[in-house]
């Protein structure tokens, strides 16, 4: 896939190779957009942002209302307006998996950007979202608007571009509202799968190596191999950063992020289904306690004991 296939113009490769220096004065008091008998409140790029949340139930999720708009000076769009609609716009704030909220939490510096972000991408059924000064903004280069503003608001250099990284995988994953023609999103969509595929498949792989676990039908890593424990656990970890490098290169103007995204997976793969299993655990538990808080009772006189007696097992051992 070439450079000139993926990506939404220009402004995202100049973007993307010049550094940005954080200017929070782009972020400024949006006001408040009118209807039902209230009359517009212009933005004042005077005024610091004013975030004014409020939290909605719907179908169940937790959702939050904006009342007032966010301002931001993009450097390539000019100004940007969001909510376009305060009465109907939702927000999750940033939109991260919870097993992930330690490294990237819903709220912080980053916040204002993610809200931003929000208020630029749109439904299929709506239409794209046009700065004032009549730029159209489609979602490839709603991503890039996310990692500039995340820079302007003080956002640190890992995290805001682990956030552009993860947003722009879900675009090419997604494909709709980035105005690319069927074939082109096909690829896009097949490159970042594969990618994530190719990268879980070896992190297994190589734990299995690093254990001496593999089946007979597979053969031992290059980088690893049967060498010292250390130096197996060394070529993993050099693998892990090195290997995600190759296919990231296919993925066209968004090859950091394809770096990122799967440096990113292969280091933390362990940690990760860890996280998962134990938020399975813990919301299994919180099901059983909340529709059978008898059995659970019971199986916490079980488990207490049964625990009890592995630890003094355990000591026993030494």
């Amino acid at each position: 896939m070439s450079a000139s296939e993926v990506g939404p113009g220009r402004t995202t490769r100049r973007a993307a190779e010049e550094p940005i220096p954080a200017q929070p004065r782009r972020f400024y008091d949006g006001g408040v957009d009118a209807g039902e008998g209230q009359p517009e409140l212009p933005p004042d790029p005077g005024r610091d942002p004013r975030i004014e949340l409020v939290r909605v139930i719907e179908e169940g999720r937790e959702e939050f209302a904006m009342r007032r708009r966010i301002a931001y000076r993009d450097r390539h769009l000019g100004e940007l307006l969001v909510p376009r609609e305060t009465r109907t716009f939702r927000t999750d704030l940033t939109s991260v998996p919870a097993s992930f909220t330690w490294l990237v939490p819903k709220t912080g510096e980053h916040l204002p950007a993610t809200l931003l972000h929000d208020g630029l991408i749109h439904w299929p059924d709506e239409p794209t979202y046009v700065s004032t000064d009549h730029h159209v903004v489609l979602r490839a280069e709603a991503d890039r608007v996310l990692r500039d503003a995340m820079a302007d608001a003080g956002t640190g250099l890992i995290r805001r571009w682990l956030v552009w990284s993860a947003v722009a995988t879900a675009t090419m994953l997604d494909g709709r509202g980035t105005g690319w023609s069927t074939p082109r999103a096909w690829r896009c969509r097949l490159t970042a799968a594969l990618t994530v595929v190719a990268v879980a498949v070896l992190g297994v792989w190589a734990t299995l190596d690093l254990f001496d676990t593999l089946p007979a039908f597979l053969p031992e890593l290059p980088w690893m191999g049967d060498r010292r424990w250390f130096v197996e656990l060394a070529g993993g970890l050099s693998g892990a950063v090195v290997i995600p490098l190759v296919p990231a290169l296919l993925w066209g103007r968004f090859r950091i992020a394809g770096a990122v995204v799967g440096v990113s997976l292969a280091l933390l793969l362990h940690v990760t289904v860890a996280l998962l299993i134990l938020t399975g655990v813990y919301q299994a538990l919180e099901k059983l306690t909340r529709k059978a808080p008898r059995a659970a009772l019971a199986l916490a006189w079980v488990a207490a004991p049964l625990v009890l007696l592995v630890f003094v097992a355990v000591l026993l051992q030494q």
